[in-house]
């Protein structure tokens, strides 16, 4: 349910995929990467359209919080450990995150209407004034003057008008951007296009088999180095966070997909740019419980509830990737193997998806 606070809708405490402080779960497993080992074989037939292949195999999954595969930064996560072993099967992932084109195309095709389209109802949102019980979504704005970066709402508001056709609210508009990633996404949105597609959503571990590109224990999805040779490898911010992004790296803001290097296995913006949507329903202690474990995980789908006790009773599911708003101020998540959440109801402006398929599954003919 998208969640309320006095003044109307709201985000969720943490949409913007910072995970707060918390206490890190006692675990038993290690902080040690050890190599990625992929399945052996080629590709089983011809690619999809704008799809490719992601072998699987055997890797260490997780970002380790002591500088052991990742930098020590702000807002390190505290429920990517232990670093734990995992085995995919192989499967095809979009090249990119989906974009404004091929999201209209499906709404076109079906007459889909998104959550941020859709009225808040009175039973929803039982307290909330009728003024407020309008479409809408969650949009960030830029401050005019610094500001403590421990109260999200000074840069997030819900905003009546905004969704996938007005990222930003009614004064915005989509045209001339059909090589964007969607945004304004909930997760039922995405489930409905990949349905339609003949695909499906990654699950986080194939989201990070893919991202890693067959390397092992790196921090981010390229290398050690954030900017090899002084190349800007993702759209991320740069400048004083929350109040200016200077476009360093070419791009104020969100980016058209692919303007960046791909990673080893061909797949862009695996960091950086927006947010993606995984299956998996969030848990911070779920790693925690993979490491008990002890052994070999084969194709974790995540934990069977959620829970995030920032807010208990909100629905979320994974995040991953990081966003144009990611800082080595605030929020580092464009490393590989950190963790983001959401909840299912609730888009932003830094939020998309991608989608993956099965081999022997047909992609829908659209």
């Amino acid at each position: 349910m998208r969640s309320l606070q006095r003044h109307g809708l709201s985000i969720a405490t943490v949409i913007i995929g910072a995970v707060l402080f918390q206490e890190p779960p006692a675990f038993c497993g290690t902080t040690q990467f050890e190599p990625t080992v992929a399945n052996k074989g080629s590709s089983p037939g011809k690619a999809s359209e704008g799809m490719v292949w992601i072998p699987g195999g055997e890797f260490s999954m997780g970002a380790a919080v002591n500088g052991e595969g990742s930098h020590e930064m702000p807002m390190a996560s505290t429920d990517t450990e232990p670093i734990h072993r995992v085995r995919v099967d192989g499967f095809w992932m979009d090249v990119t995150a989906v974009t404004n084109k091929q999201f209209e195309k499906f709404v076109r095709a079906t007459g889909y209407v998104t959550i941020a389209e859709r009225t808040p109802t009175k039973e929803e949102f039982p307290t909330a004034p009728e003024e407020n019980l309008v479409p809408g979504s969650v949009v960030f704005a830029a401050t005019d003057h610094e500001v403590p970066l421990n109260d999200h709402y000074q840069w997030w508001s819900y905003v009546k008008g905004a969704n996938w056709r007005h990222p930003l609210g009614p004064q915005s508009d989509i045209k001339g951007k059909d090589n964007y990633p969607v945004v304004q996404i909930a997760y039922s949105d995405a489930e409905a296009f990949a349905k339609w597609a003949g695909k499906r959503l990654p699950t986080e571990a194939e989201f990070e088999f893919a991202a890693r590109g067959g390397l092992a224990g790196k921090t981010y999805a390229w290398g050690d180095e954030f900017r090899p040779g002084g190349k800007w490898m993702a759209n991320t911010w740069q400048g004083k966070f929350p109040v200016k992004d200077t476009g360093e790296d070419g791009y104020a803001g969100i980016a058209p997909v692919a303007q960046f290097p791909a990673n080893g296995y061909g797949l862009y913006d695996m960091a950086g740019n927006v947010w993606e949507w995984c299956s998996d329903w969030y848990r911070p202690d779920y790693y925690a419980q993979l490491g008990k474990a002890g052994s070999l995980t084969i194709n974790p789908k995540g934990p069977d509830t959620p829970f995030d006790p920032s807010e208990p009773n909100e629905k979320k599911r994974v995040h991953r990737g990081g966003s144009f708003l990611c800082n080595d101020q605030y929020c580092s998540r464009y490393m590989v193997g950190t963790r983001g959440k959401g909840e299912v109801n609730t888009g932003t402006n830094h939020l998309g998806f991608r989608c993956v398929k099965d081999p022997g599954v047909k992609t829908a003919q659209r």
